[in-house]
């Protein structure tokens, strides 16, 4: 049987999930009597842990919310994601939480077993930040993302099977360089030893990521960083629309609802007119944009490209014909 105290981390741990046990259940899991898990559940209440339970043959237990945030228990899985995840929050993704989320990811960073620290430290090192994107974009899988991430930082060549835009599947051998979170996609910018040049790779296309063991000298980027070959990149595909609106509000209004997908510049001129500003960004599909605009609150006018205009007719004939 296991000892003490780390029955009742293994007890916490089950509780933690949420769901609701029976308590048969629970002391079979634990591999104790009914007798025993009950004072196991009784040592968690005094420790704090708000752990309801209900009485009967039927009985069982479930963790509640509690006044306070008690201490929790993750798996690796969870503790990598929740470095990940804080580690995003200190690059300005949610408005705030930078300082909060410092603090927090020292604290996981610091208690993680060195296996664990290896692979938060690998997204870090191959992570370039970037501020704006094109919306919302598939999940990529994490096991995919951190193989990658720790082929960036080893200098390590990789091979693995990559869905093109054209929906055409090739296995791929490259020298990964960096990884890049642009919105909500991520982009692998790496050296295709296959097609000789600097690519950047969406990592949702891409599948079955394997570390070769062959190191290799970095190669100098032809962009000032990786951030900036992304954008370039998504700003000369040929169904990449360039979208410049003339927006009537003030431009810090603007970036704080869309700074992270498009650039703003203030505009001077008549103070009759009141302020106003350029919005531009590059997407792929106009939808965005347009659901964007809609939730400004603000007039605009489309200076390009027509088939945005288009599309704000097409949008505000059918709102008008929904509003009767």
């Amino acid at each position: 049987m296991a000892n003490t105290s780390s029955r009742t981390l293994r007890l916490l741990s089950l509780l933690q999930s949420h769901r609701y046990w029976p308590g048969e259940e629970l002391a079979q899991r634990l591999g104790v009597s009914v007798r025993t898990l009950r004072r196991d559940i009784e040592r968690l209440r005094e420790l704090g842990y708000p752990v309801r339970g209900n009485r009967g043959v039927d009985g069982g237990y479930q963790l509640a919310a509690g006044a306070a945030l008690p201490p929790l228990v993750v798996d690796d899985e969870e503790a990598v994601a929740l470095a990940v995840g804080m580690q995003a929050a200190t690059q300005g993704s949610l408005a705030g939480v930078e300082e909060s989320a410092v603090r927090a990811l020292t604290k996981v960073v610091q208690v993680m077993p060195p296996r664990l620290r290896r692979r938060v430290d690998a997204l870090r090192a191959a992570t370039v930040p970037a501020t704006w994107e094109d919306g919302p974009a598939p999940v990529v899988d994490p096991e995919v993302l951190i193989t990658v991430a720790q082929a960036c930082r080893d200098a390590e060549r990789l091979e693995f099977g990559y869905t093109a835009r054209d929906r055409d599947r090739a296995d791929r051998l490259a020298e990964p360089h960096r990884l890049v979170p642009m919105g909500r996609r991520w982009y692998l910018v790496a050296y295709d030893l296959h097609r000789h040049d600097w690519r950047s790779f969406r990592l949702d296309r891409l599948t079955a990521p394997r570390r070769t063991g062959a190191r290799f000298r970095p190669r100098e980027l032809p962009t000032s960083d990786a951030a900036e070959f992304v954008r370039t990149g998504i700003r000369t595909l040929t169904s990449t629309h360039a979208v410049e609106v003339l927006v009537h509000a003030p431009a810090p209004a603007v970036r704080d609802k869309l700074g992270r997908w498009a650039t703003v510049e203030e505009l001077a001129g008549d103070h009759r007119a009141g302020p106003r500003c350029v919005l531009r960004m590059s997407v792929e599909s106009l939808d965005w944009p347009m659901m964007a605009l809609g939730a400004l609150g603000a007039e605009f006018e489309v200076r390009s490209p027509p088939e945005l205009t288009e599309l704000v007719r097409e949008w505000g004939a059918r709102f008008s014909r929904a509003a009767g």
